[in-house]
């Protein structure tokens, strides 16, 4: 096959990728520039250039540069959802459970650095408030992903004591990882004993509570 043949074939290839793993594609070369340039940076005729598409195919799947931010987003959001929840099975303990979603988020954090800047709150605040919406999904389907997680090991809990370590733990996650990211001495696993010494004795609290003051009663 010629030169010119061989490009042809490849043209021809692009135009008939499905639109899912155009989608995909386009994603994850936005994904990249949007980390290397910062949102208000990136331009999306960089972004069709490298995807070998045109700007208005990019406007027609995404329906605007915020759109593709968001698509971004999704992505990553889906991605540290599996992560964490792939971790946890087979734990026995809430200590153990609490322990490997540490480990798995801050392995998610370190792994997928592009994705992660585009979870934190910088990005979403100068594309607009549907990106900013998008942001706080995120974290609440992480709180979400923890209530359940406590609740499987605390059925008696009140749901409230659940919601606030959940928001809690989502928290000291986001900051820690802030800091985390830029070590280049600390591993994923440090980073999540670092968590557990300063969380876990609130969370065991709710495990094995202790008796209340004035409480007399036997225990046996």
């Amino acid at each position: 096959m010629t030169t010119t043949e061989d490009a042809r074939d490849k043209v021809e290839r692009k135009r008939r990728m499905p639109r899912a793993e155009r989608e995909r594609q386009m994603v994850a070369v936005a994904e990249e520039i949007f980390a290397e340039r910062g949102y208000l940076a990136a331009s999306m005729d960089e972004i069709a250039e490298r995807c070998g598409v045109s700007k208005p195919m990019i406007y027609e799947y995404f329906g605007s540069k915020e759109g593709l931010l968001i698509a971004c987003i999704r992505q990553a959001r889906t991605e540290l959802v599996n992560s964490i929840s792939q971790s946890v099975v087979g734990a026995e303990e809430a200590e153990d459970a609490l322990r490997r979603a540490a480990r798995a988020f801050f392995e998610f954090t370190d792994g997928h650095r592009r994705a992660w800047s585009l979870l934190l709150i910088n990005e979403a605040a100068v594309a607009g408030p549907a990106a900013l919406d998008e942001i706080e999904a995120v974290r609440q389907e992480q709180v979400e992903l923890d209530i359940a997680l406590f609740s499987a090991f605390l059925p008696d809990t009140p749901r409230r004591d659940l919601e606030v370590a959940a928001q809690i733990v989502v928290g000291a996650c986001e900051r820690l990882s802030l800091w985390y990211v830029a070590q280049e001495d600390v591993s994923a696993e440090e980073a999540a004993d670092y968590l557990m010494r300063m969380l876990w004795s609130g969370v065991a609290a709710m495990v094995h509570p202790r008796e209340t003051p004035g409480d007399t009663r036997p225990h046996g």
